[in-house]
């Protein structure tokens, strides 16, 4: 028998066991079914399950077994991703607290040997995290960015891309962290608003004929200008294109040119050129051919172009070189502004512009095959307005920098003779140079960008390069499940590389859900302090608990805030559908089970209502995942639950599972046991826990094994009982009126009431014949029927439903003794306050001191409470007269 109270911890992690040894949550290449795929957006090892990934992660598993059960073969790939910048953070503060040496003391193979041990003693912690959260993942195809699968598919796509021309290694600009001390993607370096200021400078002429001042937010930079750039339309600087100036303190001349980037517009329309500092100069100096000079080097520190301040870091520099262009006179003003600042993801370092030879992918013939897929459809985005967003940014796409400065991560299969400086590129590392023949060959050091490796997942999860069943029965996937936040770090990647390699797109859909933020709409975050742990709620009030506050949260593109209500909301209908169900299976005990043919030749209108209504909610529940509204699906097994299963049907059928009708009692039973599964059915994907649990005691739960591998509910134009639904809708909102009109009253639920009902004759046969239910319900001891309201009493409370008006005696609703001692008290305070009032505006001093306003608001209060108490005394002159 289902246990007396619900305790999650009972039963949780015991269901998942069972799931998993049971293998149900294996997928098979099966011919006769359709697949489902979901790849898993694999969390970084480094990571802690948070409330990110239990928000992103069950709205996939509810995708996922809702499919299952639908009869399709659903696979959901989980998987991890090595994450290098993360991980390599946390190896060498371990190294360096251990062992006291840097990762370069140690060297490369044995830092590599630590990587790994880190991440056998870390790396699953987040997978054994997320399993508490019920996701049913087939395990069995479990993978990693570095396994040897991934890095075979990561090899190949380099190499191709390669090969066709779509890589290459340059001398450019690219974003650098002198923190994490590696180069860093556009969609990695993070911009903020922040306060800063431009100071105008001025550079004077070398001829001595005058000056030109620009604004600078970066004065630390000046001192690698190569030439100050107007517009070609600026007529203030006509006749002085070509001449030269000289840099403030350092002596250096550099040109004027004219060029379209500046904007005649803004300050003074003349800008300082700095091309191996910033990415809007690195392309001026790209048209006119200027040259790259740096004067910051890749720890931040300034380098000997800066003379005196050589080694100072860049914004101590920045201070002291202003303090120095102020006292030459050369700082003509300040200006304070808020200004755009990168910096980088993973430490919030301000990012570096810096020249760097590193390794690009040529975007631009990428990106148009991208764009396509989504403009003709065969990419979807939930909520479409995220296309927009996909769309701006692959348009405006620059070359993507791949190389990075660490040692933990896919190694650039590039190789350099060290004799002829020939560069081969292959999977294997070569044996001898084929230019020169000499084996003196060396390996690219850096390693590439882990949105690289984790761009091919889709596909390379199930088996890319090499043409696998897994590949050609799962692949394309069905859908991919992620935050907004990394549209542009993942999704792009993962279309792109897809197209190229494969070419389809790797999803159909991309539904992008939002963040949860706390209860004031905050980020999340350690430094804030306000960060809620997942596993703690699922410790505290069960995992089903958290899943279906989340999934009932959430819209599409949209932020949630967590509020424990919610959570606690939430563990309260788990309660209520475990007590409901458990005095369910009591009754079903010592029951006959009949057929189904033997139940429907004996349903009452409240049984074909029930079915009616569970069928009405299966279509409704099957559209509303069909469009990705969860929550909507979510909200709607929950109403039916709560309000039409349990605080209605159950109360209605109590009479006839305690009545002496063997028949209609099994007819009921039966009844209760069909809409059971089918609810269960429907909350499954949400609440699996608890649903798998009282499956497990449904009479029948056998036939159909294991609740994961029921059959999904479907709707069945038979159950489409409309009659009989249209009475049992009015039968309720009459015994909802009655039981508005009691509380209103101030009725006790306890007290007997009678009840007159005003209505035509139609009316009073659909009402008459199920009177039963509202004396039951509404604590109702006798119902009149008349036609005319005349006929009716005249001292009642009223309410009308549809086609009828419910009459409740006052004799019926009050307590006149308790009514009479409640209106002397309300009269004796009322004559209190009018005293209290009459006094305040008799008084002289308080009608001259007070403000008009003040003294007409306390007239207004005394002719309220004068009219208050008018009515008081009414009223209890009526109840007077009824108690004698």
């Amino acid at each position: 028998m289902l246990a007396k109270t619900y305790d999650p911890k009972q039963f949780e992690e015991r269901i998942y066991n069972t799931w998993e040894k049971s293998g149900a949550f294996r997928a098979e290449r099966d011919p006769e079914k359709k697949p489902y795929t979901i790849v898993m957006p694999p969390p970084n090892i480094t990571g802690q399950l948070h409330m990110g990934h239990a928000l992103d992660q069950t709205l996939q598993d509810v995708l996922i077994r809702w499919k299952r059960m639908q009869g399709y073969s659903a696979l959901w790939v989980p998987g991890t991703d090595h994450a290098s910048i993360a991980t390599e953070v946390k190896v060498v503060d371990k190294i360096r607290n251990e062992e006291g040496k840097s990762k370069e003391e140690l060297g490369r193979e044995e830092f590599l040997k630590r990587a790994w041990d880190w991440k056998k003693v870390f790396g699953g912690r987040i997978t054994e995290q997320v399993r508490k959260l019920g996701n049913s993942c087939d395990w069995e195809r479990e993978r990693f960015t570095m396994d040897d699968g991934c890095n075979k598919a990561v090899t190949k796509f380099f190499i191709d891309l390669y090969n066709d021309g779509l890589i290459y290694r340059g001398n450019r600009l690219i974003n650098w962290c002198p923190s994490c001390k590696t180069t860093l993607s556009d969609a990695e370096v993070e911009h903020e608003d922040k306060n800063g200021k431009y100071w105008y400078v001025r550079y004077d002429a070398a001829d001595g004929d005058g000056s030109i001042t620009i604004a600078t937010s970066r004065p630390e930079t000046i001192f690698a200008d190569s030439a100050i750039a107007v517009s070609p339309e600026d007529e203030r600087y006509a006749g002085k294109i070509g001449k030269k100036y000289i840099i403030p303190t350092t002596g250096r001349e550099i040109e004027l040119i004219t060029d379209p980037y500046p904007d005649p517009t803004k300050g003074t329309g003349a800008v300082k050129i700095t091309p191996a500092h910033d990415f809007n100069d690195f392309e001026v100096g790209e048209r006119h051919n200027l040259e790259r000079l740096s004067c910051i080097d890749f720890d931040g520190k300034m380098t000997e172009l800066a003379g005196k301040y050589k080694g100072l870091d860049r914004y101590d520099c920045r201070k002291q070189f202003v303090k120095e262009l102020e006292e030459a006179g050369h700082l003509v003003k300040t200006e304070d502004l808020t200004i755009p600042v990168g910096g980088c993801y993973r430490c919030n370092t301000v990012v570096e512009p810096m020249l760097s030879d590193q390794w690009f992918v040529k975007m631009e013939p990428l990106a148009k095959k991208a764009i396509e897929v989504a403009k003709n459809g065969q990419l979807v985005h939930v909520p479409d307005r995220f296309e927009k967003i996909y769309l701006h940014w692959l348009e405006t796409i620059k070359d993507w920098c791949i190389s990075r400065q660490l040692w933990w991560g896919h190694r650039i299969p590039a190789y350099y003779c060290q004799d002829c400086g020939e560069l081969i590129v292959a999977a294997d590392a070569p044996h001898k140079c084929p230019k020169c023949g000499s084996t003196n060959i060396k390996q690219d050091e850096d390693v590439l960008d882990t949105w690289f490796s984790s761009g091919l997942w889709p596909y390379s999860t199930l088996g890319w390069p090499e043409k696998t069943p897994d590949l050609e029965y799962f692949y394309p996937t069905d859908v991919l499940v992620t935050g907004y936040d990394i549209i542009f770090f993942w999704v792009v990647r993962m279309v792109f590389s897809a197209l190229y390699s494969t070419g389809e797109s790797p999803f159909k859909y991309v539904y992008v859900h939002g963040l949860v933020r706390d209860a004031q709409g905050r980020k999340m975050s350690k430094s804030l302090g306000n960060g809620i742990d997942p596993l703690e709620m699922i410790d505290q009030y069960g995992a089903d608990a958290l899943r279906f506050m989340l999934m009932t949260g959430i819209t599409p593109g949209n932020d949630m805030r967590f509020q424990t209500e919610k959570i606690e909301s939430a563990r309260n209908f788990a309660n209520k559908l475990w007590n409901a169900s458990r005095f369910v299976l009591m009754n079903v005990e010592d029951a006959k089970m009949i057929s189904e043919a033997e139940a429907f030749a004996n349903l009452r209108d409240e049984d074909k209502w029930i079915l009616s209504r569970i069928n009405e909610v299966v279509k409704e529940c099957t559209d509303n995942l069909e469009k990705f509204e969860l929550a909507f699906a979510g909200q709607k097994i929950y109403d039916f639950i709560w309000n039409e299963y349990c605080d209605w049907y159950i109360e209605i059928v109590k009479s006839r599972l305690y009545g002496e009708d063997g028949s209609d009692r099994n007819t009921a039973v039966f009844v209760l046991i069909r809409v059971m599964r089918d609810m269960l059915k429907l909350l499954h994907p949400f609440m699996p826990f608890i649903t798998e649990e009282i499956w497990s005691f449904l009479p029948g739960s056998d036939a159909e094994g294991m609740l994961i591998k029921a059959s999904w509910p479907e709707y069945d134009a038979k159950l489409d009982y409309s009659a009989a639904a249209a009475k049992l809708n009015l039968v309720m909102d009459c015994v909802r009126t009655i039981r508005n009109i009691r509380a209103e009253a101030g009725a006790l639920p306890s007290r007997k009431l009678t009840a007159v009902i005003v209505c035509d004759d139609e009316v009073k046969t659909i009402l008459g014949s199920d009177e039963r239910y509202i004396k039951n319900l509404a604590n109702i001891t006798e119902i009149s029927f008349v036609a005319d309201k005349a006929a009716a009493p005249q001292d009642v409370m009223s309410g009308l439903v549809k086609g009828a008006e419910i009459l409740i005696p006052l004799d019926d609703l009050l307590d006149y003794a308790a009514e009479l001692e409640r209106l002397k008290k309300e009269k004796e305070k009322l004559i209190k306050e009018v005293k209290r009032l009459e006094g305040k505006l008799s008084n002289e001093g308080f009608l001259k001191k007070a403000p008009e306003k003040v003294v007409e608001e306390e007239k207004g209060k005394l002719a309220n409470y004068n009219d208050m108490l008018k009515k008081t005394e009414e009223r209890l002159a009526q109840v007077e007269a009824k108690v004698k």
